[in-house]
């Protein structure tokens, strides 16, 4: 007769199996996709990393193993990795969290699929994997190849609660390969317990102890108020653009969040200047802010406009489908902020920061032309237990 321990391994077993060939089988469907993605420039780099082993074997150094998915999760990890001190690797999902993980670390690798895992992984000492990056065979492998496993800057959004609950017995499976948990609120440590999770506790979210530098100083046009529409989304820059009477001495910055959108918010823009008698230029060829409206098409700058800027339209939020983006950067600056209404994905940061204006589309003029509060970040979390959970094994 079997123990009940010996049940719930048999079970596990047998859930690897067939996680791991329904993984191979999704694989195998979405080769000629993949095969695809992998010409278009966004993907060049990261689709033969991620699905073909294509130059990105593992670490060469059994250390400190960060996981992020992208930019913004990368960008939170330089105080923490600033306090340890050491080296660290680190792997991504996209392009651009490779980049700025390469400001970081020499040691940086593409995630390779499920499938890969368990022959592509060598023991590590410790693995903290960031937010929502919950890959069973990545901790599964992690943890029985030896390493310790943290769950880091962990949040279950409004948004998303109900689909984890839907599959809450696997993402049991998984906390039990997570040996630590840490939580951005008091919230989100209940609901990732309902799911499972293991010695978890609340610090806050890691991104409020950042620090946000400059790369270089811009130029911001005399006598001008320069308001910024933040990391745009299809359809915001018409919505935004059409509610604001732009006014002799306002200059707009357009800065899309995403560059494979930059010819299509170009035409967008330049049709809408020519409509309304504006001047219009694109950032690489002007290199200035001195058009009534100037399309940023440069990766990067967003925080270089930061701190010359006057106001800042806080994107992502102003359409349903997105939940709003992080406002700890134009915060950090002490900028006048205006957000939409749809933020649910950045609760957390919303309410570290004072002074956000929310709005509709309706209300964005008014606004713009009142003497706004500045905003500011309330809190900064204390990193001193996820410091020395992480140096406890190193």
């Amino acid at each position: 007769m079997l123990k009940n321990r010996d049940k719930i391994a048999l079970f596990e077993r047998c859930f690897i199996l067939i996680y791991y060939i329904i993984a191979l089988f999704l694989y195998a469907i979405s080769l000629p996709y993949l095969l695809y993605l992998s010409f278009k420039d966004k993907y060049k780099e990261s689709i033969p990393a991620r699905f073909f082993l294509y130059k990105n074997s593992f670490f060469n150094k059994n250390d400190i193993w960060f996981h992020a998915c992208s930019l913004g999760e990368v960008k939170s990890l330089q105080p923490i990795i600033e306090h340890l001190g050491t080296d660290v690797n680190i792997s991504v999902i996209t392009n651009t969290g490779y980049n700025e993980a390469k400001k970081l670390s020499e040691s940086v690798k593409f995630l390779p699929f499920e499938i890969f895992q368990p022959f592509w992984q060598k023991r590590q000492k410790v693995l903290i994997v960031l937010e929502a990056e919950l890959w069973y065979m990545l901790f599964l492998i992690a943890k029985n190849k030896g390493a310790k496993t943290i769950l880091l800057n962990a949040r279950i959004s409004d948004n998303s609660y109900n689909s984890y609950k839907k599959f809450a017995f696997f993402y049991k499976l998984i906390f039990k390969h997570i040996d630590e948990v840490f939580a951005q609120s008091e919230k989100d440590k209940k609901r990732l317990k309902e799911l499972g999770a293991n010695s978890v506790k609340v610090v806050g979210n890691i991104k409020s102890f950042s620090s946000f530098k400059i790369t270089k100083k811009l130029d911001k046009p005399k006598d001008s108020k320069l308001v910024v529409l933040s990391s745009t989304h299809s359809k915001e820059e018409k919505l935004i653009l059409q509610n604001i009477d732009i006014k002799k001495g306002m200059k707009i910055v357009v800065v899309p969040r995403h560059p494979e959108r930059f010819e299509e918010v170009d035409e967008y823009l330049q049709d809408f200047s020519k409509d309304k008698n504006l001047t219009y230029s694109r950032y690489t060829s002007s290199q200035n802010f001195e058009s009534d409206i100037t399309l940023c098409d440069k990766m990067g700058e967003l925080i270089n406009i930061y701190a010359i800027c006057d106001a800042v339209l806080l994107c992502g939020s102003f359409v349903d489908n997105i939940g709003g983006h992080n406002p700890l950067e134009p915060a950090y600056f002490n900028l006048p902020i205006i957000s939409g209404k749809y933020f649910f994905n950045q609760q957390t940061l919303y309410d570290m920061v004072e002074n956000i204006y929310i709005a509709d589309k309706k209300d964005i003029n008014s606004l713009l032309d009142k003497d706004l509060k500045k905003s500011y970040i309330k809190d900064k979390i204390d990193i001193k237990p996820i410091i020395e959970s992480i140096k406890s094994v190193v």
